[in-house]
């Protein structure tokens, strides 16, 4: 009895059997290059995060500079509202669109970083032109090439003086007339050739229906404008200056343009006294004229042996002659009606010069010493205004 034991008591041997687990040995070497591969990507991505945050404080400490500088805000305002329409860009810039004012700025980019900057007629001749990219002591420049065109472009357009766009553009006055004079002569150079004197072919090709019908064989309307200048003081260049025409002092230029209204020759600029022959004859007008060609102009142009001595014909209304009865002056019916021919198809060069003319530098009282830029200006506002629709629709 003192051996037995109670019923619910249960012996080790009686335990059930827990099956023995294997022991777990990680893969030490595996997980070790995972966690390499994450800080490398780790490591990557602060990189980038640092790259990051360092361009986002530089840009944020020239929006503070310019946040600080009135005439930083105010200039990229100007720039921004110039150009953020076709509209903007037409009435201001004088360009037809947005497009082509930035095709243009494209094509002339390249040459600006090489371009030398004007520094004054009164300088010496090795002084006259900077290298814009030659470092030099003082302050950083506070134009890029694109507002150096604009303004350019503002005071071809708009005929703004160099005080106003000084203030518009925060800088001096000086540096205006700088970047006008050199950017105006960069254009000239780059798109003035492209000015074209078109071949018969082409000229036949997108001739206007109200030229086919009359005057098919028209290579050329032309026409001589004049620009008024201020009054030299000496009085040999009063002299040549002076225009019988405007009775003002004036530079003349002589203009040609396609039966479509396009400008296919400008001459340089001569003083106002020259006459009308003297100008066709001594711009090279006449060299450009071919066999069979005709020619149409004014009255006032003598030139019809000048053009049948290359084999042209020049069309222009018919002076009027002593009436056989009565006093005064007079035309036969024939060439009344002939003479409204030609004055209804002339009236275009008339209009192309008025487009010419739009770009207010060229119609204001320009300084009489600055007859090379006028020339250049003129070139250039000749090209902007073929890049326009053309005057006269090929129906």
């Amino acid at each position: 009895m003192l051996n037995s034991r109670p019923a619910n008591i249960v012996t080790v041997s009686q335990l059930p059997k827990v099956p023995r687990q294997k022991k777990y040995i990680p893969d030490i070497p595996a997980k070790c290059q995972r966690y390499e591969t994450d800080n490398n990507q780790l490591r990557k991505q602060v990189k980038l995060l640092q790259v990051e945050l360092h361009a986002t404080k530089e840009e944020n400490k020239v929006l503070n500079e310019k946040f600080n500088n009135t005439d930083e805000l105010l200039k990229d305002k100007l720039v921004e509202k110039l150009t953020k329409s076709n509209s903007n860009v037409k009435c201001f810039l004088g360009l037809p669109s947005i497009s082509m004012l930035f095709g243009i700025f494209k094509l002339l980019e390249g040459h600006a970083s090489k371009m030398k900057y004007w520094m004054g007629p009164d300088s010496s001749d090795g002084k006259r032109w900077q290298v814009n990219n030659k470092k030099k002591p003082g302050a950083s420049r506070k134009l890029t090439f694109f507002e150096e065109f604009v303004i350019t472009l503002l005071r071809l357009r708009l005929g703004l003086n160099t005080y106003v766009l000084s203030l518009l553009f925060g800088v001096s006055q000086s540096t205006i007339s700088r970047v006008f004079t050199t950017w105006i002569s960069l254009m000239a150079q780059c798109l003035g050739p492209l000015i074209k004197w078109p071949s018969k072919e082409k000229i036949k090709k997108h001739m206007p229906l109200s030229f086919r019908r009359k005057y098919p064989n028209t290579r050329v309307i032309i026409d001589a404008t004049e620009f008024y200048v201020q009054r030299p003081r000496n009085p040999t260049a009063q002299s040549k200056t002076w225009s019988n025409y405007k009775s003002k002092n004036t530079f003349k230029t002589l203009v040609g343009i396609t039966p479509n209204g396009a400008f296919s020759f400008i001459s340089d600029l001569w003083t106002g006294n020259i006459s009308d022959r003297s100008i066709t004859e001594r711009s090279g007008f006449i060299d450009l004229i071919e066999k069979g060609d005709h020619v149409m102009a004014d009255r006032g142009f003598l030139i019809k042996d000048l053009l049948l001595s290359k084999g042209a014909t020049l069309n222009m209304p018919p002076f009027t002659r002593p009436c056989k009865h009565g006093k005064g002056r007079c035309l036969t019916a024939k060439e009344i009606k002939e003479s409204k021919s030609i004055a209804s198809l002339r009236i275009h060069v008339e209009r192309s010069i008025q487009r010419l003319k739009s770009y207010k530098f060229l119609s204001g009282v320009m300084p009489i010493n600055s007859l090379s830029v006028a020339n250049q200006a003129l070139k250039v506002a000749g090209f902007f205004c073929n890049l326009m629709k053309p005057l006269v629709q090929k129906l």
